[in-house]
């Protein structure tokens, strides 16, 4: 990464950090209102879509459909409530419609899909599968001659998965570089190999830097928390010529909150009441 380049005012680095700490405490209200839904991953990822959201991606919330706006597909379908708590946060609808989240007939489901709601541009949540859509919609975009980008999200449990790396290899065969991966490293999943301790993870993926330049592509290392690296790291991305990016947002699981950090029981889990009002008090004091 090169040295960080202040393009945010201080303000504006504090409105979209406030913005970032709303989210959390919206995925975890929501989650603890449905009783279901996903918690670490969603907050180890809110400073990446609140950046993208808030301040990078060129969008028009009040017409989702616009044809020149900037694409985003969240590969790691898991953690829509994340995705859902920032469109809300951004105007796509109002934001007492979380409520619905996991309802039967609520255009908030446990993953995107994009026949309900406006301002999903894929359907996703098969691990390894949006990606590619992602490539799809990039590649679509170069033979229209297209000026948006695309953005994409991508887990590193995730990356274990075979169709990622097929993905890759279209992206960079094809050169392109009107697309930007996120990987959201926070380096603990779900299941796997367990520690002595059964509360430790192996790391899902090593040495990703190494993996996606052996795949053609330009990386970006980044601490994915900080909204001026993530900010600079978009504008490198769109000014690299002749390869795809991948930006990889080095993070922690369940950030924000500190009995949920780095745990991964986390991943997927509902708080009780005292668990609950420890997170809003935790989220409401100082800057996350």
């Amino acid at each position: 990464m090169k040295p960080v380049e202040r393009l945010l005012p201080e303000s504006r680095e504090a409105e979209l950090r406030q913005l970032a700490k709303e989210i959390r405490r919206n995925v975890i209200k929501t989650v603890y209102h449905a009783r279901a839904g996903h918690i670490g991953g969603p907050l180890s990822a809110a400073d990446v879509l609140t950046a993208l959201y808030f301040e990078v991606m060129n969008i028009r919330p009040q017409d989702p459909a616009w044809e020149g706006r900037d694409r985003f597909v969240l590969s790691k379908g898991h953690s829509a409530i994340a995705l859902y708590c920032t469109l809300g946060e951004r105007g796509y609808f109002s934001k007492d419609e979380l409520h619905t989240f996991d309802e039967i007939n609520s255009r908030l489901q446990a993953h995107p899909d994009m026949t309900v709601l406006p301002g999903l541009d894929m359907s996703t949540g098969s691990l390894g599968q949006g990606i590619s859509s992602a490539v799809g919609i990039a590649l679509g975009a170069k033979m229209k001659h297209a000026p948006f980008h695309t953005y994409c999200m991508i887990g590193d449990g995730e990356s274990q998965e075979g169709q990622v790396w097929e993905a890759a290899d279209i992206a960079s065969k094809y050169a392109l570089d009107n697309l930007t991966i996120f990987m959201d490293y926070n380096q603990l999943q779900q299941y796997g190999w367990a520690g002595s301790n059964g509360r430790v993870r192996q790391i899902p993926v090593h040495q990703p830097e190494a993996r996606w330049q052996a795949f053609g592509f330009h990386v970006i290392q980044i601490d994915g928390h900080d909204m001026q690296q993530i900010v600079q790291a978009c504008r490198d991305a769109k000014q690299t010529k002749g390869k795809p990016t991948i930006i990889i947002a080095k993070t922690k699981k369940g950030k924000g909150v500190s009995f949920m950090e780095g745990d991964y029981l986390w991943h997927s889990r509902v708080p009780t009441d005292q668990e609950l009002a420890l997170a809003m008090a935790e989220l409401e004091e100082g800057a996350v």
